[in-house]
């Protein structure tokens, strides 16, 4: 079968994704990873947001059976599997994962990532670090040169110290916006903490520095900051088309788990 009606034919079977070119986008990255990089029965970590959920959708799609070993990084992601027959248990102390597929806020030309806006960017960080291939579906508004560049970083925190963390963050080069909810509210993450946004007051020229210095402060959970953790990002086109990016290791990122 040729690339061509193959491409029509998963259109077609995703009648709701390709009214809205982004949108149509995630959803053709989401399955060429599936196709090319998912194999039955194995573990997989899940992400979160407006991409995972394609790749979710993709899983159930081309392996109705289900048969997987998964963990969800947040609770929508884990109803939304599950509404689609795919079975996504509870982490445990000794899980190694296959394979991550997430999305990502920002994509820089190092592939390092800007993750958070979903708001589950701890659980998203401990389950990419736990992943032999963490894999990044995206569509080409995510490209950027300097992380920070359109989107804000996000910075979990403990809600007893986001006063503290507000203040502290100008210090590393960065100004804190308080994550609220539509109707006012502090906006919570599963864990129960607190989310500030940050927006570089500098230019990040070095992310993993940057990072280490985000961690540092009392009552930081986690940044969106994350350095040398994709191995392949996948970027959709409109048209259905793909590039896949893999990542050149580089000296700042981390050793294996």
């Amino acid at each position: 079968m040729s690339a061509a009606r193959r491409m029509i034919q998963e259109a077609a079977a995703f009648p709701d994704i390709v009214a809205d070119p982004l949108d149509a986008a995630k959803a053709a990255a989401a399955r060429y990873a599936v196709a090319h990089r998912v194999r039955a029965g194995q573990r997989i970590a899940l992400g979160t947001g407006s991409t995972a959920a394609h790749a979710v959708r993709a899983l159930a799609a081309q392996f109705p059976e289900g048969r997987f070993d998964c963990v969800a990084s947040s609770e929508a992601t884990a109803r939304l599997a599950r509404s689609l027959g795919l079975a996504v248990r509870a982490p445990e102390g000794g899980d190694r994962f296959d394979l991550m597929l997430d999305g990502a806020d920002e994509v820089s030309p190092r592939l390092d990532l800007t993750k958070g806006g979903g708001g589950a960017l701890f659980r998203e960080k401990l389950l990419a670090r736990r992943s032999r291939e963490l894999v990044i579906l995206v569509d080409p508004s995510k490209l950027v040169q300097s992380l920070g560049e359109r989107h804000r970083i996000p910075l979990e925190v403990v809600p007893f110290a986001r006063p503290f963390v507000e203040q502290e963050v100008a210090s590393v080069h960065f100004r804190a916006h308080r994550r609220l909810t539509p109707d006012g509210r502090a906006y919570l993450t599963d864990n129960g903490n607190e989310i500030l946004d940050l927006a570089p007051t500098v230019p990040l020229t070095e992310p993993a520095v940057a990072e280490q210095a985000l961690r540092a402060i009392p009552g930081v959970v986690e940044s969106g900051l994350f350095v040398g953790l994709a191995h392949l990002v996948v970027v959709g086109r409109p048209d259905g088309s793909v590039e896949a990016r893999p990542r050149r290791p580089g000296p700042t990122d981390p050793s294996p788990a």
